[in-house]
């Protein structure tokens, strides 16, 4: 859910120029003004588009999971400390319950509704640092305008003066990404189930003016761990809300290295084509379990996408 760290913007090839206008830094850990808070479960990071093992999944993409717990505290103090941060309205409402996730400017916290006991998700963005004002922006704009049961829902949101709370729904079935670990690749029935929900809810984002210009199976949630579950799109930090009748062109160059569109890389105005683009890449990875594109140097990577090279091994 957009909290930065999966904002990865594209080091040019050199025969290729970029404008690059949005730019997002990663969590890092430094100077980090949450580190006192409570951890929850502990997970590893991992980087988009490369083999990985199993880890705990982190159910908000966009975040890092805790990655440990510097000294046992009785998780009642944890509980309190971390409570303390949050504004009086949200803690009259909400009983904070756990992190789940962070980012470089972002907290996502567990939380249980004091009167109907029903599980959400709370994002907190510190607004008073330039790119998480950005990020709340694009995810307002967004989340404020649609419902669809293939989208991540928003509750209510409280504002201060440097800070955004988000009240989302609960998402606890992991990541698609975490199932294509598990199971190596899908078959083409359970592929198409999975691809059924995600273009439904592209479908109506396109239909209301909006790309989301970051698809990718770690910004694809399931609502629960069951077989069954129904997929739900999340993370609009740099999705493109335009009103009807708007310039339907963008320009910003923005994504994840390994799903962005060709036309992104050379800089051309493009269209909410470049998410079609990434759904293919998406399809492409449920029905063999590998990327088509992977280089760890940008520069090869994006010449293998601007060439469309690529090769296909599935059964």
């Amino acid at each position: 859910m957009g909290c930065g760290t999966s904002k990865v913007l594209p080091e040019p090839p050199k025969d290729v120029q970029l404008d690059l206008v949005k730019k997002v830094e990663p969590y890092t850990g430094h100077n980090d003004i949450y580190k006192h808070f409570i951890k929850d479960d502990c997970g590893t990071v991992i980087r988009a588009g490369s083999p990985s093992p199993p880890r705990h999944a982190n159910p908000y993409p966009g975040t890092h999971l805790p990655a440990h717990v510097d000294q046992p505290e009785p998780r009642k103090n944890k509980v309190a400390k971390y409570r303390a941060k949050f504004d009086p309205r949200v803690t009259a409402k909400y009983d904070i319950k756990a992190l789940i996730g962070r980012g470089s400017f972002s907290r996502v916290v567990r939380v249980e509704h004091k009167a109907t006991k029903q599980p959400y998700a709370i994002k907190m963005i510190e607004t008073k640092y330039r790119e998480g004002r950005e990020v709340c922006e694009s995810e307002l704009s967004v989340l404020r305008r649609v419902r669809h049961t293939n989208i991540i829902q928003l509750i209510e949101v409280f504002e201060t003066q440097d800070r955004v709370y988000m009240v989302m729904e609960l998402a606890t079935g992991g990541e698609l990404f975490d199932r294509i670990i598990a199971k190596g690749s899908f078959t083409e029935r359970d592929a198409t189930r999975v691809l059924q929900m995600v273009l439904d809810g592209v479908k109506y984002l396109h239909t209301l003016g909006i790309t989301h210009r970051d698809l990718k199976p770690e910004n694809l949630l399931y609502y629960h761990p069951g077989t069954d579950s129904k997929i739900m799109i999340t993370d609009f930090g740099l999705a493109s809300a335009r009103k009807k009748g708007d310039d339907c062109l963008m320009k910003t160059t923005c994504g994840t290295p390994e799903y962005i569109a060709p036309e992104i890389l050379v800089r051309k105005p493009y269209t909410n084509s470049v998410d079609m683009w990434a759904l293919g890449v998406i399809s492409y990875i449920l029905l063999s379990g590998t990327m088509p594109f992977e280089d760890d140097n940008r520069t090869r990577l994006y010449r293998q996408i601007l060439k469309g090279k690529y090769s296909y091994s599935g059964e």
